[in-house]
């Protein structure tokens, strides 16, 4: 990942490939054209199920640069129902809402943390980043409107032509923001999925990545109400709070726990 300007490398062995500089503040119409088309698409869409795999970069106290893998689980039925699962080197969680409760459970403590709240999809994900202080790299796809959503601070955009994700032609977008660069690729033709996402952190030494890759998309999966309302197994232990260590999937060696 990097800015639009840097150099992609090789092409098959026949020479660099030529990209047109990168004006600051200017947005190419058909970066945004696509966006919208992707927006729309999704907005569009009553349900959907999406799995991905993702790798996230963090740059340790010695300044060497890690990276963390994990997957995740999307189930959304608008405006009321969102089941997310989320599994990785410290994090094994569940977030569920059902338009009039939040519950996250943290598997591998079997502990969960449920509050009343009513109001979309959309207002539950602001809630719960809201709640735990930790944002959800990847849920501004999930919003009602995601091309409000992404395109809130963009400052330029270039279309970059087209690549293959897992075999399927996909349109390549980059975007830069005063903080992060970011990159969106999207299926071509009629179903525009995002099919991978990576925001590079520009502010931090080493300017550590986040990647999503989606995959198994369902655009009209069949969805039960009681996919999204918890059921407390047995054992799991109501409390108040659940620990950073289930929510996320690095912590500093000052933070971590013996």
């Amino acid at each position: 990942m990097g800015s639009a300007s840097l150099a992609l490398g090789m092409a098959l062995g026949l020479g660099a490939i030529a990209l047109p500089p990168a004006q600051a503040q200017e947005l190419d119409p058909n970066a945004t054209e696509v966006l919208q088309f992707m927006s729309d698409y999704l907005a569009d869409l009553d349900a959907f199920s999406v799995n991905s795999d993702i790798d996230f970069e963090v740059i340790a106290t010695n300044g060497q640069k890690l990276q963390f893998s994990s997957y995740a689980s999307v189930l959304l039925s608008r405006p009321y129902g969102l089941h997310v699962r989320r599994q990785g080197p410290l994090a094994d969680v569940e977030i569920l809402f059902n338009g009039s409760q939040i519950t996250l459970f943290g598997r591998r403590i079997n502990a969960y943390v449920q509050q009343a709240f009513t109001g979309t999809v959309d207002e539950s994900i602001l809630a719960v980043e809201a709640d735990t202080g930790i944002p959800f790299p990847g849920a501004d796809l999930l919003f009602s409107d995601p091309y409000a959503v992404l395109m809130e601070g963009v400052t330029s955009s270039q279309y970059l032509g087209t690549g293959y994700i897992d075999g399927v032609e996909v349109h390549h977008l980059a975007f830069r923001e005063d903080e992060v660069d970011w990159q969106i690729w999207v299926q071509t033709g009629d179903r525009p999925l995002p099919m991978k996402y990576v925001i590079t952190t520009k502010w931090l030494t080493g300017a550590p990545q986040y990647e999503t890759r989606l995959r198994d998309w369902n655009t009209s999966p069949q969805v039960s109400r009681d996919a999204f309302i918890f059921t407390a197994p047995t054992g799991a232990r109501r409390i108040e709070v659940l620990p950073s260590s289930q929510l996320e999937d690095f912590q500093p060696a000052e933070e971590a726990q013996p």
